[in-house]
């Protein structure tokens, strides 16, 4: 081995191991400090690139499902509205047979028109007041509802039940035994029909809507699985692996510190 005072190859060598081991240090101690494996582009330009897409598409995700919220919101108070109007229905079926009968006459039917009249006042006001954030479902010329369904931007549409054209227009007044009978057998029966209809189409949507939710909630954590798996550092390891490193840097720093010194032995050579 040639002695020389203008190259130390070992010193070279031992600066060099050095410097790996700080670098691998400094990453280590970056995956402890964020949690990351791959925090950045620098760490891996691909994986990164990947990570960010799917970071994207859990936010859209995200966002999805909240708007989906608000409509479940808004179907389910269409759908208990048009529940209690199915029992004001109920109730004005048993009033109008009542008067079906000439029979019934005086107080009696006096106090049954009021009952009727109650009933239909009833129903009016569940249509009226059947408002989720500014939406009615119910209302005379209501519009059907395009919600998102999922982040690639799908479309799913809840449609609007007029329960003041299919429902309350139906609900004819009625004086004699006459006017209860057709109302039984015309406007009664046929705004039965109508609410039978816009409670089968709002009982789907709403169904639709909580397992559209479900879905995205299930593909959300799935997305994150993966997402972790490509990014998340192993903690464990890279705590065992940083104190490794440690151990190779004090090492390190020894060796550069002997090869060092290795020059000095030069002068040696002219005492």
């Amino acid at each position: 081995m040639v002695a020389s005072v203008l190259y130390n190859s070992s010193s070279i060598t031992a600066l060099h191991v050095l410097d790996i081991t700080q670098s691998q240090m400094a990453a280590a101690q970056t995956q402890l400090g964020t949690g990351y494996r791959v925090s950045n582009a620098t760490s891996n330009g691909i994986v990164f690139a990947i990570a960010q897409g799917l970071r994207s598409d859990l936010a859209g995700i995200a966002a999805v499902n909240q708007q989906l919220s608000n409509a479940q919101g808004m179907v389910r108070v269409a759908d208990t509205s048009l529940t209690g109007i199915s029992n004001a229905m109920a109730g004005i079926q048993s009033v109008v047979t009542t008067l079906a009968d000439a029979n019934v006459s005086g107080t009696a039917r006096t106090q049954l028109l009021t009952e009727l009249s109650q009933l239909t006042a009833t129903v009016s006001n569940y249509i009226a007041n059947t408002t989720y954030s500014g939406i009615n479902l119910l209302s005379a010329g209501a519009s059907n509802v395009a919600l998102i369904s999922n982040y690639g931007g799908a479309q799913y549409t809840v449609d609007a039940q007029d329960m003041v054209a299919a429902v309350l227009s139906n609900l004819t007044a009625v004086t004699t035994s006459t006017d209860a009978q057709g109302l039984l057998t015309g406007g009664f029966s046929s705004a039965m029909s109508s609410l039978g209809v816009a409670l089968n189409s709002l009982g789907g949507d709403a169904n639709r809507i909580t397992s559209q939710i479900s879905f995205n909630s299930q593909l959300s954590d799935a997305i994150t699985s993966s997402l972790g798996s490509m990014v998340d550092a192993d903690m464990s390891k890279v705590a065992a692996q940083l104190q490794s490193l440690q151990v190779r840097q004090q090492l390190a720093t020894q060796e550069l510190s002997i090869a060092n010194q290795s020059p000095q032995a030069i002068l040696s050579l002219f005492r």
